[in-house]
């Protein structure tokens, strides 16, 4: 007889055979296990009450659902209980598993990120890169400028080392870069102004070279010092001859623009395209330009278009956009590349690199940079290096590749002073005049007992280097001035900071072969830009050129002096006894003379401004000092 199972028999085995499934691997496994168990049970159930329904009454029958339904109720509240466990390792293994995919994603959006930006699309016409967002170089970075710190020449005794050298130097990037920093509100790091930059930032009415003579000429002035009471001030002035921008001769000109992602803000990119938009409104149908650009890879944005096609010009410039990471490397050999492509002979050569920061992707290694643009100077084509932005700025790098490179630096922090460098300026800025100029100056130990030398710490030479043609030095180019301060003391005046030798000469002897007249002999080598061979220029400094009192000097002087004295107080140099912010005030405003473009005016409120920070930092200092370990604002005493 066939047994057909009753209602509460199928309720029974469907309830079984319903059971939820788990989410995830841990709780599918947990279910299975479950779901066999309770199979096997409910098919055990159904066959036995099959087998015993001929032979049991139906109270055993009853009595046997009872139990089976207690023990399958017993089991359900254990398969609940496992299931609820499998559930909580589920969702704490999501969690983690979360966290990981997360971390993953991350890491693939970046890589993809970096792969996107090295694939940047650069072709022979003009840039279009993306944009660069917060995202990709970080919102708020932290700083990270470099500006190298040097220590400050000392007091040389002229009876032991009568004889000074070092090569001349026309960059003005430290004094930008100064006054920069000081308009944000702060003041530079100690030791890191090169004074000589300020120096030569600003022109001096020094007197223009005779034609057909040497292409500059050499001033002196010798005047009280404002430094310290019992020392002189001597300064050596050279002046480049000048050309109009019509007589500059044909222009072979690559920019090398960075176009990388840091370059983004109003006063990187933007600012670079509108300064080399003013510069090439200068140029003629005889000048050259070339545009290469480097992010992440680098690329030919124009190969030696006309200097009179202003609309390709501006067109090219415009088109150019901010993204990716700086293959500074890769692009300058492709840029000196081009300059060799349209070498004009006997013309103007030259690499001019815009960039904010450093070269942190393909060539990198310094010393293959300098190998490189050392053999292209020795072909003709100079580099000028030009800074903007801050941030990743390496002034260091800025500086040192523009020497290597027969060219100067220069940092762009305003339109002004992209119109001073690019247009005002763009003779000097263009054509050298005169390469490899240095200058050694021998003391007179019979009227000079002490020297200093303020500025020039990394233009210093041997004293051999001044006759050796193959010593590189610094360039001078057309209408360039550049100046040198020398601080000295007179041996009547006494009080040396150093003591005197025991052994050597004596001038109270009466047995010298030193001149009374002449306090110093000036001599100076350079070479013109197409030969190797160096010229001699020699200039006898004589103690009758000394004025009594430091009014009686030229405006030039006095300002030379003042900027000198800034650059000293902003490094912190301890050769300073009777020098502050105050007496540097008072001479600037003595100073300012005929100052057609303001930047005297300007550099005198920058003294101001200065003075102020100083003495807020001090008050500051001192502050903490007094404080201690003390909590401020003070914490309030409990009562």
């Amino acid at each position: 007889m066939e047994h057909v199972p009753n209602q509460q028999q199928c309720s029974l085995a469907n309830h079984f055979s319903t059971v939820p499934r788990a989410r995830g691997s841990l709780c599918r496994q947990s279910a299975r296990n479950r779901v066999f168990l309770l199979s096997s049970l409910t098919l055990a159930i159904f066959f036995g009450l099959s087998g015993c329904s001929d032979k049991q009454s139906d109270g055993d029958k009853s009595l046997v659902v009872h139990s089976l339904t207690e023990r399958a109720e017993t089991v359900r509240l254990e398969s609940e209980q496992s299931k609820a466990l499998a559930i909580h390792k589920l969702e704490q293994t999501h969690r983690l598993e979360n966290v990981q995919s997360s971390e993953r994603l991350i890491a693939k959006s970046l890589a993809a990120t970096q792969r996107s930006a090295k694939n940047v699309a650069i072709n022979t016409h003009l840039v279009a890169a993306p944009i660069a967002s917060d995202a990709w170089y970080g919102i708020n970075q932290p700083e990270r400028n470099r500006f190298e710190k040097r220590i400050q020449n000392g007091i040389m005794v002229a009876g032991e080392i009568p004889v000074s050298t070092f090569s001349i130097d026309v960059d003005t990037g430290s004094y930008s870069t100064l006054r920069r920093i000081i308009k944000e509100g702060d003041l530079p790091e100690k030791g890191t102004i090169r004074i000589e930059e300020m120096l030569n930032y600003f022109t001096y009415d020094y007197p223009l070279p005779n034609k057909n003579a040497a292409p500059f000429r050499v001033t002196t002035e010798l005047a009280p010092s404002p430094y310290n009471d019992d020392m002189m001030l001597l300064r050596i002035g050279l002046k480049g001859y000048e050309l109009n921008k019509s007589e500059l001769g044909a222009s072979n000109l690559v920019f090398l623009l960075d176009v990388s992602g840091s370059m983004a803000s109003a006063d990187k990119l933007p600012l670079l395209q509108t300064a080399l938009k003013m510069l090439t409104q200068q140029l003629s149908a005889q000048d050259k330009v070339s545009i290469v650009v480097y992010a992440g890879a680098a690329g030919v944005v124009l190969d030696g278009a006309s200097g009179d096609d202003i609309q390709a010009l501006t067109y090219a410039l415009e088109q150019l956009r901010a993204g990716g990471s700086t293959n500074g490397g890769q692009g300058i050999i492709q840029a000196y590349q081009l300059a060799q492509k349209h070498f004009i002979q006997g013309g103007i050569n030259r690499v001019i690199l815009a960039t904010d920061g450093d070269f942190n992707v393909g060539v990198t290694d310094f010393d293959q940079l300098i190998s490189l643009i050392e053999k292209e100077k020795q072909r003709g084509i100079g580099l000028t290096t030009l800074g903007f932005g801050m941030g990743n700025y390496n002034d260091q790098l800025m500086e040192q590749l523009a020497d290597k490179g027969n060219g100067h630096y220069a940092y762009i922090d305003t339109l002004n002073e992209a119109r001073k460098v690019l247009v005002d300026e763009l003779s000097s800025t263009l054509l050298t005049i005169a390469k490899d100029v240095k200058i050694q100056i021998e003391f007179n130990p019979a009227l000079v007992s002490e020297y200093r030398l303020i500025g020039y710490e990394n233009r210093m030479l041997a004293r051999e280097d001044f006759n050796n043609d193959k010593v590189d030095a610094g360039e001078i180019g057309a209408g360039h001035t550049v100046t040198a301060l020398y601080e000295l003391r007179y041996v009547e005046t006494g009080g040396m900071a150093n003591d005197k030798l025991r052994y050597g000469y004596n001038p109270q002897t009466g047995q010298e072969k030193y001149s009374r007249e002449e306090i110093a002999f000036l001599k100076l080598r350079y070479q013109l830009p197409n030969e190797n061979k160096s010229q001699l220029l020699t200039y006898p400094i004589r103690i009758d050129q000394n004025v009594k009192h430091l009014n009686q000097t030229s405006d030039d002087f006095r300002f030379a002096a003042a900027v000198a004295g800034f650059g000293q107080l902003l490094n912190h140099s301890h050769y300073l006894h009777q020098f502050d912010y105050t007496k540097l005030s008072t001479l600037t405003h003595s100073a300012l003379g005929d100052d057609t473009f303001g930047y005297r005016h300007e550099f005198m409120q920058l003294v101001d401004t200065a003075a102020v920070l100083a003495q807020s930092n001090a008050a500051a200092i001192n502050q903490s000092i007094a404080h201690g370990d003390k909590p401020f604002p003070p914490e309030d005493k409990l009562h």
